[in-house]
């Protein structure tokens, strides 16, 4: 009876053993569970004039993972003191960049640049982003500002912890991504999945491209000194009418200091001719985005507009499509510069910094 009641005991043991075992981990990756395909919504005039959004084959766009980065975003749970988001140097209304010219981070350090606006980001052609293009996706440049020691100064071991234990994370992490096991790659997808979603096409210009608007008289003239090389010879960086990203997305040294003390570009790549070099921001919403520049040197648009008037300077990097540099500038009449101030702030749209889904959630 004894050695029965052994034996029985072993079995029940080792059945136990087995099962426990055999079970899958409660936080391990759900390989069935299918999150709700939220595909981009793109506007007519982008279906129009450009190629398809860049939608990374390992994290389509989903109901789930959308509402995930949208909290993640505005929620400062991810800063080493728990005061700061990514929406805190990136606002809403400002198209989601900051007024301040160098954004303060969580120990009251400035940064050297200043904030880029968040839009149309699925549409960059080069793939490289920040000003110096030391990212090379959305994913990746998500990453970033959690670990800057004069941004969000935490680490991403603590901020994985911090979103853990939280009490809706590992749910909302389950619905997006079919595990609860929250790591800073799936953080990175959900905030990259919210900014694909910014997307801004509805600007007056915008209208009148499809026939739904129109312009003032002194809007088209400086539509056409924009165009013009002779006058404000804008569009080999910017952009004109057939692509409405308003960017060539590429990096180029803009004539603002003849001894340069910033590399940007070159910073990354270590070639001494990418010095000063930055990429090229799209001019959509001016209108919310000052200062202005890399390093927001430029506190309004006359500004700017007279930089390249009379400003440009030389140095060893500057982009040959600096054609007037040698006499300083392609000297817009006053007349001018107001009818091409007109028509770069037509190219703001105020319905995408209003719109009800890029606010915060939380």
């Amino acid at each position: 009876m004894k050695i029965l009641k052994y034996f029985f005991g072993v079995l029940i043991l080792s059945l136990f053993i087995a099962c426990s075992s055999s079970d899958p981990d409660p936080i391990d990756p759900n390989e069935d569970y299918v999150p709700t395909p939220k595909p981009l919504a793109v506007p007519p005039i982008f279906k129009r004039l450009l190629p398809p959004p860049n939608i990374p084959a390992d994290n389509p766009q989903t109901v789930e993972g959308v509402a995930l980065g949208r909290k993640l975003f505005f929620d400062p749970i991810l800063s080493g003191d728990g005061t700061q988001a990514c929406a805190s140097c990136h606002q809403p209304s400002n198209s989601f960049s900051d007024t301040n010219r160098f954004s303060v981070g969580i120990d009251g350090l400035e940064g050297t640049r200043n904030s880029m606006p968040i839009y149309n980001m699925a549409w960059s052609t080069t793939d490289k982003f920040f000003w110096d293009g030391r990212a090379n996706s959305i994913e990746e440049q998500a990453l970033g500002p959690v670990e800057n020691p004069v941004e969000m100064h935490n680490t991403w071991e603590n901020a994985v912890a911090s979103l853990q234990s939280h009490a809706a994370y590992p749910e909302m992490f389950n619905k997006a991504f079919g595990t609860s096991n929250i790591t800073k790659e799936l953080t990175a997808k959900a905030i990259a999945q919210f900014e694909r979603t910014l997307i801004s096409a509805n600007s007056p210009f915008d209208k009148y491209l499809l026939g739904e608007g129109s312009l003032t008289p002194q809007e088209l003239n400086g539509f056409q000194i924009f165009m013009d090389e002779s006058r404000g010879d804008c569009f080999h960086c910017h952009g004109n009418d057939n692509s409405p990203l308003w960017t060539d997305n590429a990096f180029h040294n803009n004539g603002l200091d003849a001894i340069i003390t910033d590399k940007g570009l070159g910073e990354v790549t270590g070639d001494p001719n990418h010095d000063g070099l930055f990429k090229s921001p799209s001019l959509r919403n001016l209108a919310f985005t000052a200062p202005y520049m890399h390093d927001g040197r430029f506190a309004t648009l006359d500004e700017v507009i007279n930089h390249y008037s009379e400003g440009l300077v030389y140095s060893r990097t500057i982009d040959p499509l600096m054609k007037a540099v040698s006499r300083g500038g392609v000297h817009l009449t006053e007349s001018d510069k107001a009818d091409l101030k007109a028509f770069l702030l037509s190219l703001s749209d105020s319905s995408f910094i209003n719109n009800p889904d890029f606010q915060d959630p939380n």
